[in-house]
C-alpha cells in the first residue's frame, strides 16, 4: 500500500488538535487529507468489510449522502481491509441494497493511519475494537469525536445533528443545549460580570439563558 503520513501524528488525538495529513489509496483513487480543507469532513473508521453492523452503517450513510453534501461536508471511511476487499464489499452492497457508496474508503492494512490517529491502540493487530469518528472543520481542526464499540452501529441522525450544532455555534457564538435541533434556540455563554450575576432576575439567569434563533436548515 502506498500510504504516506506527511505530518507528525500521535496517538490520542483530542478535540482541538489539527488532524495530521496523510496520503493513501482509496476506492475513488489516491486521496490526500489536506485536499479536503475548506469544507467539513467526517473521517470514520470501521472494523472490517463484510461485517453486519458496518454494512448497515454504509447503507444508511450512503442513503443520507445528500444530507451531508448539502451541509458541504465530505465523508471518508478508513479500515484495515485492502482496496480490492473494499471494491468487492461495495459491489455486494450495491447488488443487495441498490445503494452505491461513492465516498472514499481508505485502505489501511498495516494500521499505520489508525495507530497514528489513535483509532486503534499501538499494540492492536486489527481495527475490530472500536468505531471512531472525527468531525473536522474546514481548517482541519478536530471539533468533535465519538467512539462506538464494534457491536453497536453509529446513529446517522446524531452525526447530522452534531454537524448542525457545530456549524450553528460557529455562526452564532452560542452553545448547543441537550437534544438541540436545527431552528431551536441556542444558549448564551455565561456572563463574566459580577454585577450581571447579582442583577439577574432569576437564579439561573446569568448562566442559563437562551440565544434567540438557530441555524436554519
Amino acid at each position: 500500500m502506498d500510504t504516506e503520513i506527511t505530518t507528525q501524528a500521535r496517538a490520542g488525538l483530542r478535540i482541538g488538535d489539527t488532524l495530521p495529513d496523510f496520503e493513501a489509496r482509496s476506492t475513488i483513487g489516491p486521496v490526500k487529507l489536506s485536499a479536503f480543507r475548506g469544507r467539513w469532513l467526517i473521517l470514520f473508521s470501521h472494523p472490517a468489510d463484510f461485517t453486519p453492523v458496518c454494512t448497515t452503517e454504509f447503507v444508511e450513510l450512503s442513503s443520507q449522502a445528500d444530507e451531508f453534501e448539502r451541509r458541504d461536508c465530505a465523508l471518508m471511511a478508513l479500515s484495515v481491509d485492502s482496496l480490492f476487499s473494499h471494491f468487492a464489499w461495495l459491489r455486494l452492497i450495491r447488488d443487495r441494497f441498490g445503494i452505491e457508496v461513492r465516498f472514499p474508503i481508505v485502505e489501511d492494512p498495516t494500521l499505520v493511519i489508525g495507530r497514528a490517529f489513535g483509532m486503534v491502540a499501538p499494540q492492536d493487530n486489527d481495527s475490530a475494537a472500536v468505531r471512531t469518528t472525527f468531525f473536522v472543520d474546514p481548517t482541519g481542526v478536530i471539533r468533535a469525536m465519538t467512539c462506538y464499540p464494534a457491536s453497536v452501529g453509529r446513529s446517522i441522525p446524531e452525526m447530522l445533528r452534531m454537524l448542525d450544532a457545530l456549524m450553528a455555534i460557529d455562526e452564532s457564538g452560542g452553545l448547543a443545549p441537550a437534544n438541540w435541533q436545527v431552528g431551536a434556540p441556542l444558549l448564551r455563554a455565561p456572563t463574566n460580570d459580577l454585577d450581571e450575576v447579582y442583577g439577574a432576575s432569576e437564579e439561573t439567569g446569568w448562566f442559563l439563558r437562551d440565544m434567540p434563533g438557530g441555524r436554519k436548515q
